[in-house]
């Protein structure tokens, strides 16, 4: 399944500080920023149910993260 959020993510070092943490939280799950996009667009293709984890995730981190529909 493809999860879509809309985020405060802006800079390639905001990705580069998010990265190992993603990738712990999603071992098995692709993902990708989009911050071409006016919604700085953070994709993620998983099969598990990723959404809550991951807005905690960005949101402790000091991001806002809302999931789109």
């Amino acid at each position: 399944m493809i999860y879509v959020f809309k985020t405060s993510v802006e800079t390639e070092n905001d990705i580069r500080k998010l990265a190992l943490y993603l990738d712990e939280l999603l071992p098995d799950a692709r993902w990708n920023f989009d911050l071409d996009d006016c919604d700085n667009i953070l994709r993620i293709d998983s099969r598990d149910d990723i959404a809550e984890p991951v807005i905690t995730l960005l949101l402790v981190s000091g991001f806002d993260c809302e999931e789109l529909e």
